[in-house]
């Protein structure tokens, strides 16, 4: 497999999607429905990437950026965030993620920013 992918999104059809997809295009994905088992993974610093849903049914996908981008092991590792929800502009002024992506998305344009971000660490 390439490089490793840590999603996390509580839409299990969206989510669902997203794991198919990365996973043709040969990324190993790990998905993440809620805040609390994503948080218990212990393996996030060997990620090449997070993506990461902003509201969550347990948590806010912004805090858990925070979170990992106040680690150690984890603050190198580009974030991506995706929100359905109006106030994009805020969460790039807020949040230290490096990218972002309004939902609904075109499965090309999420393709083309993971390779984005992936590719800038090469």
């Amino acid at each position: 497999m390439g490089k490793k992918i840590c999603l996390l999104e509580d839409d299990e059809g969206i989510r669902e999607i997203i794991e198919m997809i990365l996973t043709d295009e040969q990324y190993e994905v790990y998905g993440f429905s809620n805040v609390k088992d994503f948080m218990a993974f212990e393996d996030k610093g060997s990620q090449d990437l997070y993506l990461l849903d902003v509201r969550l049914p347990d948590g806010n996908g912004l805090a858990v950026c925070d979170n990992l981008k106040n680690n150690e092991a984890t603050k190198g590792i580009p974030i991506m965030m995706m929100s359905a929800h109006a106030g994009l502009n805020e969460m790039r002024r807020d949040c230290k993620a490096e990218d972002f992506i309004a939902k609904p998305f075109d499965i090309f344009d999420l393709l083309k920013k993971v390779d984005r971000q992936l590719s800038k660490g090469n």
